[in-house]
């Protein structure tokens, strides 16, 4: 396991295209989600101890924005491989055992997450409603093994801004969590072993 922090990508940024497929095969694009007043985008997988310590918050800060409208779409873009934990099928256990309500999508070429410049699970990305970057950082300051208690603050109060159609401060803290599994060969520039 690497350990990361998220490239902060540039406020503003418009959300990178993708077309990818659900754990139920159904092809979900970006403009499934166009005219949402916010559109979450989490890389994440089944395996990290990072993603496993917030599962059970995530999936309950996500049922509640997601009834205020915001759109929420999660990527597991690790190679399967190896990291049989990931692969598609695992992921449809994970969503049925977390009870995710939110597409859960497979990037097996990786190039989604190159686009977003994602680099460690979980990573989040959240847009507001003309699919600009608005936050880029960190669920909270809970870790595994820290004793924060894990609240979802940071997300939340960037969730709440831009529902509000305010702009979050641009002081954010990255996110913090186990680096992509990149397929050998195929890490981007970015990486950093």
């Amino acid at each position: 396991m690497v350990l990361v922090n998220s490239n902060m990508l540039a406020l503003g940024t418009s959300a990178p295209d993708f077309r990818l497929p659900n754990t139920e095969g159904r092809m979900v694009s970006l403009s499934d989600y166009r005219g949402a007043p916010a559109l979450l985008v989490i890389f994440m997988c089944n395996h990290c101890p990072y993603v496993k310590h917030i599962r059970k918050a995530l999936a309950r800060l996500a049922g509640e924005y997601q009834t205020k409208g915001v759109a929420i779409v999660g990527i597991n873009s690790n190679d399967v491989k190896n990291y049989p934990d990931d692969h598609p099928d695992k992921m449809s256990e994970e969503v049925a055992d977390v009870g995710y309500t939110f597409d859960y999508l497979y990037d097996e070429s990786q190039e989604v997450a190159k686009a977003y410049s994602a680099a460690c699970t979980p990573d989040f990305f959240l847009f507001d409603r003309g699919l600009k970057l608005a936050y880029r950082g960190q669920f909270d300051d809970s870790r595994p093994g820290n004793n924060q208690p894990i609240t979802g603050a940071d997300l939340r109060a960037a969730l709440n801004t831009v529902l509000a159609g305010g702009e979050v401060p641009e002081l954010q803290m990255p996110s913090v969590g186990c680096n992509i599994k990149w397929k050998p060969g195929n890490e981007p520039d970015y990486f950093k072993q």
